[in-house]
């Protein structure tokens, strides 16, 4: 049969299949509002432009002053700018006024619109940040189109994200700054919770390797990306809090959160937990009696850095304590053992009874009979980190002062923030796009995207 060579095949229709048709025509409703919206994006265009106009002829010109030392400038005539908006495009002829002493020029009718550098401006710049927030930029461009009826490039999504990410970064980096100043002497006044729960974890995400924009020649196509070799990944730090007493009961055994608050850097542990301490206090929760619950995975730069909290409660995240001695289970008793998961149960739940010192004496008195030495390596590696927890291993104490003893809040949030957007197939990032992003999806995702109007777009180099 070797020799013989098999016919290919190909999916069989059942008898009488018809290929399926389309509806002829869009439904009518469908095609009356888009009649609409041709019809009066023009005129809201126009209406626009009336009301700066309007807003232009208001403004006292004579009372135009430097910022910087104070004397009165003087105009030097109009020039066209073009911008584009949620309507269409818009053409502006701005005063320019220039400083006799500074020599610095200013167009006060941009500032006052909030016209920032750059072609797209105001809400539609917004916009389309927060599709390139939600989806990859080609896909965002797209989108565009459908909801607003305007041509964008996958590159103006870039740009608008960049901007807009730059400054949310900055305002969040400064924020944090302004808390961390005094961490000891900072408390909530009013009514904060008397617990709140804090998780911290971190996630590799793959960062570019080269040193310069691929450049297109002609029509060819752009060079691959080099390949990402060990040693290009930087780790992204995410925190969430939240109040254990707004934890609901979804369907029996599952937990659900009523509200929650999320923080992210590309950078070290110290700068999470400044912005931890910040957003803290930005949501009042941290009083004189507050506890904060820390579950961290037992990684020590977590616990070295609780210490910023006077009243606290350490928690080693349970599952992580588990899986520890199934990796001893599964080096001595083999992958898919029955006696690997009857010695495994066994310490899960007395683990879960906050029987700690019943399993770390009993891990003491097999030690003498494993054999080989990688095995009594591993047992004694797993007796030293059950000993070094032991105190942040009261599981059955964390549950009935209803704490919770996993970190799924923080996992959860890690893939919410992280992997579903810059963690996709084949991406990588630089460091500044990856923080501009993470400032704006957090921004999202907490719920506090309006203060992305309130943010100042400035000009970046591509």
């Amino acid at each position: 049969m070797s020799g013989q060579t098999r016919a290919p095949r190909f999916p069989v229709a059942p008898s009488g299949a018809e290929h399926p048709q389309l509806a002829a025509a869009v439904p009518a409703l469908i095609g009356l509002e888009r009649e609409v919206e041709q019809e009066f994006r023009p005129q809201m265009c126009a209406r626009l432009a009336e009301k700066v106009a309007a807003l232009d002829l208001a403004r006292d010109v004579e009372a135009t002053t430097c910022e910087d030392c104070g004397a009165r400038m003087h105009s030097k005539g109009r020039r066209p700018h073009t911008t584009v908006t949620r309507f269409g495009e818009l053409d502006l002829r701005p005063q320019t006024f220039r400083c006799g002493t500074c020599k610095t020029s200013r167009r006060p009718l941009l500032d006052q619109l909030g016209i920032e550098a750059g072609r797209v401006s105001g809400s539609l710049a917004r916009l389309l940040a927060l599709l390139g927030v939600v989806v990859p930029y080609e896909l965002a461009a797209q989108l565009v189109l459908l909801f607003f009826g305007l041509e964008v490039s996958p590159m103006t999504v870039w740009r608008s994200v960049q901007r807009l990410g730059d400054a949310a970064e900055k305002y969040t980096e400064e924020r944090s700054r302004f808390f961390a100043d005094s961490h000891r002497e900072q408390t909530t006044e009013g009514d904060a919770p008397l617990c709140v729960l804090l998780g911290v974890d971190g996630c590799a995400l793959g960062m570019q390797v080269r040193r310069k924009r691929r450049r297109r020649k002609g029509n060819e196509p752009l060079p691959p990306l080099p390949p990402v070799e060990e040693g290009h990944f930087r780790e992204v730090k995410t925190g969430v809090l939240l109040l254990p007493r707004e934890r609901v009961e979804t369907s029996p055994g599952r937990h659900s959160v009523v509200r929650r608050a999320l923080v992210t850097c590309l950078g070290n542990a110290d700068q999470v937990f400044d912005r931890l301490w910040a957003k803290l206090h930005e949501m009042a929760w941290l009083g004189k009696n507050t506890v904060v619950v820390i579950v961290g995975d037992g990684a020590e730069w977590i616990w070295r850095r609780a210490s910023m909290f006077e009243t606290r409660c350490e928690i080693l995240d349970f599952w992580h304590a588990v899986e520890k001695s199934w990796e001893f289970a599964r080096l001595r008793y083999g992958q898919g053992s029955k006696w690997a998961d009857r010695w495994t149960s066994r310490i899960t739940a007395d683990l879960r009874a906050g029987r700690v010192d019943n399993v770390v004496k009993r891990l003491k008195k097999m030690l003498p009979k494993v054999q080989p030495p990688e095995h009594r390596v591993m047992l004694e590696t797993l007796i030293r980190y059950y000993e070094s927890n032991r105190e942040r291993m009261r599981y059955d104490e964390y549950v009935r002062l209803g704490y919770g003893i996993g970190s799924g809040a923080v996992e959860s949030s890690h893939k919410q923030v992280v992997h579903a957007r810059l963690r996709q197939a084949g991406m990588r990032w630089s460091e500044a796009g990856a923080k501009r992003l993470l400032a704006l999806r957090v921004l999202l995702l907490n719920g506090q995207w309006d203060q992305v109007d309130r943010l100042t777009m400035v000009p970046l180099a591509a």
